[in-house]
């Protein structure tokens, strides 16, 4: 008895480690094409894209929300946050604001972290100055300098200032602190009154600083095994110091070969 006891201990152990034998008798190892999986269990993997039903390890699989962790966004939710504003300007909300009024917000709101005059506080950015001092040796980016579009500058306040509690100014709160900003840096005169109409006739100081169309020739790669092209026919063109798109000296890749 004793040796028949030995042998039904040693399957066992091999069941042990090739897998987990289930109480229900059905054995879950791994590949699961090899064992029955519970047809519920595989439903479940699908529906969450757990590999559809390959793991690793067997786990009881839990329906959604079983955690009860989350809950499904409404619409109204979704809709709070559907607030990208393109450059045209569309789905500015209505309203307006001047740069005195901005100026009385920014003073106390803004001030604390960007400066009194907007020049940067305590580690946090800089939102006034730097206009021209992108091709310097110490160039500031801030939203006159470097920011190609006003209705960026909207849309960033709208949707992540105050740093501490985003997305809490009103439209006109968040117009008179657009009309402050460009107006200190000269953007627009310090009468201008910003509005979904004329925010996005602004022009930036560095809007033809940007490449609004790629430049790079249109390349298709074809994947080859065989009929390839003969390494020793190809042939470097251009690269992106030649076609005035980096500075020469940025890479390897401009230091090539026959390309100075």
């Amino acid at each position: 008895m004793s040796r028949f006891r030995n042998a039904g201990l040693a399957v066992l152990l091999l069941l042990a480690a090739a897998g987990v034998a289930r109480a229900d008798g059905v054995f879950a190892g791994y590949p699961y094409d090899k064992v029955p999986v519970p047809p519920k269990d595989l439903a479940v993997w699908k529906a969450l894209g757990t590999g559809g039903g390959r793991l690793a390890a067997y786990k009881p699989a839990t329906p959604p929300g079983y955690y009860g962790i989350g809950a499904a966004p409404s619409v109204a939710a979704i809709a709070g946050w559907s607030i990208g504003i393109p450059p045209n300007g569309a789905g500015l909300p209505p309203g307006q604001g001047t740069a005195d009024q901005g100026a009385t917000l920014f003073a106390t709101v803004c001030a604390t972290c960007h400066g009194t005059f907007g020049e940067g506080n305590n580690g946090f950015p800089a939102l006034i100055g730097g206009v021209g001092s992108l091709g310097s040796n110490a160039p500031v980016k801030t939203p006159a300098s470097y920011w190609p579009f006003a209705t960026t500058l909207w849309d960033y306040i709208d949707r992540a200032m105050p740093y501490y509690a985003p997305h809490r100014f009103q439209p006109d709160q968040i117009y008179g602190l657009v009309a402050w900003i460009l107006s200190t840096d000269g953007v627009v005169p310090a009468n201008w009154v910003a509005n979904a109409q004329s925010v996005p006739l602004v022009k930036m100081p560095n809007r033809d600083g940007f490449f609004w169309k790629d430049p790079r020739p249109v390349t298709h790669a074809v994947a080859c095994m065989t009929k390839c092209a003969d390494p020793a026919t190809i042939r470097i063109t251009s690269n992106a110091a030649t076609m005035k798109l980096t500075p020469l000296e940025t890479g390897p890749v401009d230091q090539m070969k026959g390309h100075k």
